[in-house]
């Protein structure tokens, strides 16, 4: 029944993936004036996520050194691969924007791998355990879907292709569900590398790619609202945090 729990569980989380796609898709027009402010909460949610909940888990895990030296590790890669995507993508016609819409997928996916095997080592020690984890990280999961799929559309990505996309991200926290439940009991030993590895992917996307974004807009007043919405992104994680244990 472990699996069964662990495989239902995962896939009720990656169902939460179209919650943006009914949320952001009633109306074209509002969701042209959305955009930003998805991309603007997104920026939010990753910086939060990475500062207060993946590096400090990290630290506890594993020694600090080692685990900034990841960080940075996967910093640097984010940004080798999006000099990669760029040139791949942009190398015969002009392009500013596309190619982070690949690295927001390959960061989130990172993320929701972390997120499956964390579901999965949560049921090999309860079912309780594994339900209320479960419940904790959907909590998570929402606000980061929304505001995901409204980076795709605002890097250029077709509404179709940007619902198929989002939604086999989301996807691989089932694989990470299946992962953590074959190595078992050795699932503790593996995860914490996975942690620093997704902070590096999140703060390079949100600091290099994200915030370069909110910040070509000129209006003031508009400018002003980026910001909240940025902060709210934060205090979401913040929140979190300090009452959802995750």
């Amino acid at each position: 029944m472990t699996i069964f729990y662990i495989l239902s569980s995962t896939f009720l989380i990656t169902l939460g993936s179209l919650i943006g796609i009914f949320t952001i898709s009633v109306n074209k027009k509002i969701l042209q004036r959305s955009l930003l402010l998805l991309v603007s909460l997104s920026a939010g949610t990753m910086l939060g996520g990475a500062f207060l909940h993946l590096i400090p888990e990290a630290y506890e895990k594993l020694e600090p050194l080692k685990a900034s030296l990841l960080v940075l590790t996967s910093f640097s890669l984010f940004f080798l691969i999006e000099k990669l995507l760029h040139w791949h993508h942009c190398h015969d016609e002009p392009c500013e924007k596309h190619h982070f819409g690949y690295l927001n997928l390959i960061g989130d996916g990172i993320h929701n791998f972390i997120d499956g095997l964390i579901i999965a080592s949560s049921f090999l020690v309860s079912v309780e355990l594994g339900i209320v984890t479960t419940i904790a990280i959907a909590l998570h999961e929402i606000p980061q879907e929304i505001s995901d799929f409204g980076v795709l559309l605002y890097a250029g990505f077709k509404q179709k292709k940007a619902v198929l996309l989002n939604f086999l991200v989301a996807a691989v926290v089932i694989l990470g569900g299946i992962v953590g439940y074959s190595i078992g009991q050795q699932v503790n030993d593996i995860t914490p590398y996975f942690l620093p590895i997704a902070a590096g992917g999140f703060i390079y996307i949100a600091a290099s790619d994200l915030l370069p974004e909110m910040k070509k807009e000129v209006s003031l007043k508009k400018n002003l609202l980026h910001f909240i919405i940025f902060i709210i992104g934060i205090v979401i994680m913040f929140t979190l945090k300090e009452f959802v244990h995750i």
